[in-house]
């Protein structure tokens, strides 16, 4: 009799065991997969905001005319994707951010599109470290969400 309450006991104790490990296991691997899907929202939406303001730039300096655009949404987008990437990310969002300001400083704030508008030549050149830096961050994302080592040696969008 004894033998079976132990066995019993032990098998109990074994099961309750396992699904305490299965939770936190589970836990776990949910808690991943939000913060994954919360990373590629946030670097999906930084890098759209990007690839919108460069063509509005670029049809703006092409067709002669103004333009506007939400800078408080493009800052906020900054943000979000620094907050919640992982160290090496965040810093290579910094390092997009200032070839973002570089490339605004010289395409936006210093030539009027109305009156002083860039060639397509110029633009392209104004915009080649913003588009390497947009490269270094691309890939960096794509080690960390995928560990993807080779990465992508071209720009994508913009």
């Amino acid at each position: 009799m004894l033998d079976t309450l132990v066995t019993t006991a032990a098998g109990a104790l074994s099961a309750t065991a396992g699904v305490l490990v299965g939770g936190i296991v589970t836990r776990r691997a949910q808690d991943r997969h939000w913060s994954r899907d919360q990373q590629l929202a946030a670097y999906r939406e930084l890098l759209g905001h990007y690839a919108g303001f460069t063509m509005e730039l670029r049809r703006a300096h092409g067709e002669r005319r103004g333009w506007d655009y939400d800078w408080g949404a493009w800052s906020a987008a900054l943000m979000r994707a620094s907050l919640i990437a992982p160290r090496e990310v965040a810093a290579e969002i910094d390092e997009f951010g200032r070839a973002v300001e570089t490339f605004l400083d010289q395409v936006a704030r210093s030539r009027d599109p109305r009156t002083d508008p860039l060639s397509p030549d110029e633009f392209e050149q104004a915009r080649r470290s913003t588009t390497a830096a947009q490269v270094r961050l691309v890939n960096v994302i794509r080690r960390s969400v995928s560990g993807d080592r080779h990465g992508i040696p071209f720009p994508i969008g913009g």
